[in-house]
């Protein structure tokens, strides 16, 4: 240790009050834990994708879903009875090749590609679209539709 520390004369002073009635010097050792829980930031990047969802400033697709005997947003609605949902290229050919193939048919380079899909409901493509998009679909939603949800992903 260290010489000096402290000073013999200094313990064995009463004044100080250092050692006890029978001359016993008791030593308390303490230690400080470090914590051990480490701050690790959440990725943004699944937000950042889900504000994406149905973006038309951004999107370069468009699938308009011909409209059934569900009710739809009127903002959704477009001429002729389909509901637009917008989407991205590169999100969809990452995440569902099956629409991406849709897309690749059609369109011009560098602008928007529309396409018509007739064969499902545009809620329950919505919640396809959403689960593209790393979105999930609560569970008595999932109960109540779980076959239209997975004919669509077919």
């Amino acid at each position: 240790g260290w010489h000096n520390f402290i000073k013999r004369s200094f313990i064995l002073d009463a004044s100080n009050n250092i050692l006890d009635i029978n001359g016993t010097l008791a030593i308390v050792v303490s230690m400080k834990e470090e914590s051990t829980a480490v701050f690790v930031p959440q990725n943004p990047l699944l937000n950042t994708i889900q504000e994406m969802f149905n973006d038309d400033k951004t999107a370069d697709v468009c699938f308009e879903v011909a409209n059934g005997a569900d009710e739809v947003e009127k903002d959704e609605q477009i001429a002729g009875g389909s509901t637009s949902f917008h989407a991205h290229t590169l999100i969809l050919k990452k995440c569902a090749p099956m629409l991406a193939d849709l897309v690749s048919n059609g369109g011009e380079k560098g602008g928007m590609i529309s396409v018509q899909v007739s064969d499902v409901q545009p809620d329950i493509f919505r919640h396809l679209l959403w689960y593209v998009y790393g979105g999930k679909t609560a569970e008595d939603t999932l109960k109540a539709h779980a076959k239209d949800i997975i004919d669509a992903a077919d």
